[in-house]
């Protein structure tokens, strides 16, 4: 992989040179499947199997309600009919954000590929059973985390540390162990689900002339039963 080419000053950092990319394949709308939820599928196993480090990380993009947006990496855990969800402490940034301004973007890169996928869509919450399940299938470890964190809360240094002592010793369980579904299901965290409305497909090419493929939900159609106009978007 060629070395990025920086010139750097004590207060600048100005980029010079990038990876130019080159993948053989094309796509169009001619060769994409009529579904972009199964246009997924064939991507995410693709990326999987074809040496992607973390496939199943993704950038969470949320705005307030006066359009002040925010973005982080997150994991995604499950596609279903609807969309796509994750799980999160809902009193943390993230999840207030979506309360009051119920709209989200998701982002795939997968570098090693040159592939990515926009998402745009309407949220809503994962059922509590959904969560639960979910939650008791997590490593102990992760389930304290989420009982100790207040998630974007300021704390101090050695405040999760000493929650994690109290926690560990009210329950009576250890990180090591590899048990599940052993702590009580907190009320203040769960899922989310991404309802997309908009999907696109990008394939990186030379001199920034990249392939767009993207979808957009056929007004009235619903998340059961979806229809969608696929266009070619300009590089």
């Amino acid at each position: 992989m060629a070395t990025l080419e920086v010139a750097e000053t004590k207060d600048t950092i100005q980029v010079r040179s990038h990876h130019q990319y080159n993948t053989p394949e094309h796509l169009s709308p001619h060769n994409v499947h009529p579904s972009p939820l199964e246009q997924f599928h064939v991507w995410f196993n693709e990326a999987r199997n074809g040496g992607v480090r973390e496939p199943d990380s993704m950038c969470l993009s949320t705005a307030t309600l006066s359009g002040i947006p925010s973005s982080r990496m997150v994991l995604f855990k499950q596609l279903d009919k609807r969309g796509f969800v994750f799980y999160t402490n809902y009193t943390s940034r993230k999840s207030k954000e979506l309360d009051e301004n119920p709209n989200a973007a998701l982002l795939f890169f997968w570098r090693e590929m040159e592939r990515q996928i926009r998402i745009v869509g309407k949220v809503e919450k994962v059922s509590k059973e959904e969560s639960e399940a979910y939650f008791q299938s997590r490593p102990i470890g992760s389930q304290l985390g989420a009982l100790a964190s207040k998630q974007s809360t300021v704390i101090g240094e050695n405040d999760l540390q000493e929650r994690l002592e109290k926690l560990r010793k009210l329950h009576g369980v250890d990180d090591s162990e590899d048990t599940e579904g052993k702590l009580p299901f907190p009320d203040f965290w769960g899922g989310w689900r991404v309802l997309p409305s908009e999907m696109e497909f990008w394939l990186g090419k030379p001199s920034r002339l990249h392939d767009r493929v993207r979808y957009l939900r056929v007004k009235g159609s619903s998340e059961e039963e979806s229809r969608w106009t696929i266009e070619r978007l300009s590089p």
